[in-house]
C-alpha cells in the first residue's frame, strides 16, 4: 500500500511538472515570438519611411545580420536585396506576403525550414509608388529552445523528482501510519480517516460472525471429543492423504499409539498390509470391513470415504470388538452341538434297551439289568435337563428370592449329604469355619457348594480328602473347597467354567458328571455378585475359592 501511495504521488508530480514546463516554455515562446513580431513591423515602419524619401542608398548604406530587406518592383521583380544579388533571385509576385501588400498594403507569412529547426518571419508594405519593401528575420523553433534548454530543464526534473520523492515518502508514511497502527481486533475502537468507518462497521460485523462460529465450532468439537471420547468403538478419522485427524483413546489403545500420532501417516501407526488395503478399498469403492485379530481379541474393522461436493476428502475408521460376539457364537455352536450329543448318548441307550425288551430278545433274569440301564439314563437325561434349565434361569437373570443364609449351615447340609458317596470310596470330608450370614438365594448358593464338593469327591483319589472351609475376611465370606484329587493342567485352566468342558470326557462320564455344574457354579457366583479363584496342580488336588460379601442376620 505504501508503495502504491508513494508512486501514486510520484507519477502526479512528474505530470504536473511535464506539464508546467511545457506550458512554461510555450508561453515564453509565444510572448517572445509575438515581441518579435512587433519589432519587425517597427523596423519595417521605419525602413518604409526611409526608402520613401532616400531610396535606395538607405538600404545600400544599412548593415544589418539580423534583418534582411527586399525592395520588390510593381511586377515581382526584385529591385534590391540586402543579403543576395537582386538579378539572380526569381520573381517574387507570387510570394504569399508580397501578392498580400500588393493587394491590401500589409502582408505578413512564416516559413519554416526543411528539419523544423529554424523559422523566417516575413512582413511587408507597399509604398506610395507601388512597389513592396518587405523585412525577414530568422529564428529558432521552439524544438531548438527546448534542446538548447536540456541541462537546466534536466536538473530542474533531477531536483524536482528527488523532492517529490522525499515528499511523497513523508506524506505515505504519514497516510499510512494511521493504517498500520488499526486495532482490527477492535474495529469500532479506532480513531482513525472517517471514510474508513464503514470498512471498520463490517470488519466488526465480521468479527461477531466469526466469534460464533467459532464458538459454534467449538462447542460441536467439544460434544465430538466428549462423544468419541467415551466410544468402546475405535474411531480414527484420516484425510484424503491418510494423514491422521482425530483418534479417540480407543483407537489409541487398539493401535498401540499416543495422541501425538495426529497429523501423521496413519500407515506409520498401523503397518497392518490388510487395513492399510482396506482404506484404499474404502477410498476407491466407498466402504470396506475387514478383520484384524490384536491381542487375542477380535476386532471387525468398518471403514468409510467421507465426501464434500462429490470430491474425497477423507475416510472413518470405525473398529468393534467382536471378541464377545464371537465368543458367544462359538459358545453357541458348541452347546447346540454339546446338547445334541448328551441327550442323544443316554436317549439311544434307553431306546437300544428298549427294543431289545419289546423284541423279547432279553432273557428274564437279564430283565432287570435293562430296567436299570433305562432308569440310570434317565435319571441321567433328567439331571441334564435340570441343570441347561437351571443355567437359562441365571443367563436369563430372573429374579429370586433373596434371603439372609447362614453359608456355614448351608455347608454342613451339603457335606452331609454327600458324605455316604464318599464313605465308599474311603474319602475323608472335613468342614471348618465359622458362622456366616450373606444375602443371597439359597437354591444357588447350595448349588455352588455341591457342585464343587460334588466335584471335589468325583475327581479325587481313593482314600484321599476334601477340605470345606468357611470364614470371614472383612466384609466377605469366604468358601473354600479342597481336594487331595488329580488336579488339573494349566492349560484346561482357564476353560474349565465353560459348558460342557471336561478335562477328561472318559472319567466325567463314568463318574455321571454332565459337564454343567463349574459353569453353574460360575453364573450363579456372578448372580450373586461373588467371585471365584481356582488354584489347581497335577497329582496335587484343587482348590477352589468363592467370595460372598457379608450381610447382617437381622436384615431382611
Amino acid at each position: 500500500m505504501t508503495q502504491k501511495i508513494f508512486r501514486s504521488i510520484m507519477a502526479a508530480a512528474g505530470a504536473v511538472l511535464i506539464a508546467s514546463l511545457v506550458i512554461i516554455m510555450g508561453g515564453l515562446y509565444r510572448y517572445f515570438s509575438s515581441v518579435q513580431e512587433k519589432q519587425l513591423e517597427d523596423e519595417l515602419s521605419l525602413a518604409v519611411i526611409a526608402v520613401e524619401k532616400i531610396g535606395q542608398e538607405y538600404l545600400e548604406d544599412l548593415q544589418s545580420d539580423q534583418y534582411r530587406f527586399t525592395w520588390v518592383s510593381e511586377n515581382g521583380d526584385v529591385r534590391y536585396d540586402t543579403q543576395s544579388d537582386e538579378e539572380s533571385m526569381e520573381n517574387h509576385g507570387d510570394r504569399e506576403e508580397i501578392r498580400q501588400a500588393f493587394q491590401s498594403r500589409e502582408g505578413k507569412s512564416l516559413r519554416y525550414s526543411s528539419t523544423l529547426l529554424e523559422k523566417t518571419l516575413y512582413c511587408a508594405r507597399r509604398l506610395e509608388d507601388g512597389s513592396v519593401l518587405r523585412i525577414s528575420v530568422r529564428s529558432v523553433t521552439i524544438w531548438v529552445l527546448v534542446l538548447g534548454m536540456m541541462q537546466p530543464i534536466l536538473i530542474v526534473i533531477a531536483a524536482a523528482l528527488v523532492l517529490s520523492g522525499i515528499l511523497a515518502g513523508r506524506i505515505s508514511e504519514h497516510i499510512m501510519e494511521p493504517l498500520n497502527s488499526l486495532d482490527l481486533e477492535k474495529p469500532l475502537d479506532n480513531d482513525t480517516y472517517e471514510e474508513l468507518a464503514p470498512l471498520l462497521k463490517r470488519i466488526n460485523k465480521q468479527h461477531r460472525q466469526i466469534e460464533m462460529q467459532l464458538r459454534e465450532l467449538q462447542r460441536k468439537n467439544d460434544e465430538f471429543a466428549q462423544i468419541t471420547r467415551g466410544m468402546t468403538e475405535g474411531l480414527v478419522l484420516l484425510n484424503e492423504k491418510n494423514i491422521i485427524l482425530n483418534i479417540n483413546p480407543a483407537a489409541l489403545k487398539l493401535f498401540h499409539t499416543k495422541e501425538s500420532c495426529i497429523g501423521e501417516d496413519f500407515l506409520t501407526v498401523e503397518r497392518s498390509l490388510n487395513v492399510n488395503r482396506g482404506i484404499q478399498e474404502a477410498f476407491s469403492k466407498g466402504h470396506s470391513e475387514i478383520s484384524m485379530e490384536r491381542e487375542g481379541k477380535e476386532y471387525q474393522l468398518h471403514i468409510n470415504r467421507i465426501e464434500s461436493n462429490g470430491s474425497l476428502i477423507g475416510a472413518v475408521v470405525l473398529a468393534f470388538d467382536r471378541t464377545e460376539a464371537a465368543f458367544a457364537e462359538r459358545n453357541r455352536r458348541e452347546f447346540t452341538a454339546n446338547v445334541s450329543h448328551e441327550l442323544k448318548t443316554p436317549l439311544q441307550s434307553i431306546m437300544g434297551s428298549a427294543e431289545l425288551m419289546e423284541s423279547g430278545l432279553v432273557k428274564p433274569e437279564d430283565m432287570a439289568h435293562f430296567v436299570k440301564r433305562i432308569r440310570t439314563e434317565t435319571e441321567r437325561l433328567v439331571t441334564l435337563i435340570d441343570d441347561i434349565i437351571r443355567l437359562s434361569q441365571l443367563d436369563e437373570g430372573g429374579d429370586m428370592l433373596f434371603e439372609n443364609i447362614d453359608v456355614y449351615e448351608a455347608a454342613s447340609e451339603v457335606t452331609a449329604g454327600l458324605a455316604d458317596m464318599a464313605a465308599a470310596r474311603n474319602i475323608k470330608i472335613t468342614l471348618t469355619g465359622e458362622t456366616v450370614w450373606v444375602k443371597g438365594v439359597r437354591r444357588l448358593l447350595t448349588e455352588i457348594l455341591f457342585n464343587l464338593c460334588d466335584n471335589a469327591v468325583k475327581y479325587n483319589k481313593d482314600g484321599g480328602t476334601v477340605e470345606v472351609s468357611v470364614n470371614r475376611q472383612g466384609t466377605e465370606a469366604v468358601i473354600s473347597v479342597k481336594d487331595s484329587g488329580i488336579g488339573i493342567p494349566p492349560e484346561h485352566q482357564a476353560r474349565i467354567f465353560e459348558r460342557f468342558y471336561r478335562v477328561d470326557k472318559s472319567r466325567s462320564k463314568e463318574s455321571g458328571g454332565t459337564g454343567l455344574g463349574l459353569s453353574i457354579v460360575k453364573h450363579a457366583a456372578e448372580y450373586l455378585d461373588g467371585k471365584i479363584d481356582l488354584h489347581s496342580s497335577p497329582g496335587e488336588g484343587t482348590a477352589v475359592q468363592v467370595t460372598l460379601k457379608i450381610s447382617s442376620p437381622q436384615a431382611i
